[in-house]
């Protein structure tokens, strides 16, 4: 394998790592709730993907507060 036979400057050396940005996260909105979900995934929300029902979601029971 070749190794190179000089070193690098910083500068060269920062230079060529300059365009290792991190990207934002995209979002797109889900078609049947309209919670912003990430593409390829299903809606944590409603559980929906692609138009059909992809996970089945439960209802959370939380304190009754009629007494």
């Amino acid at each position: 394998m070749p190794v190179p036979k000089k070193r690098h400057s910083n500068t060269r050396t920062n230079r060529r790592r300059a365009n290792w940005k991190a990207k934002p996260v995209s979002f797109a909105a889900c078609p049947s709730c309209g919670e912003p979900t990430m593409p390829h995934r299903a809606c944590p929300k409603c559980g929906s993907y692609q138009g059909r029902q992809a996970v089945v979601k439960k209802e959370k029971k939380g304190r009754n507060k009629e007494k």
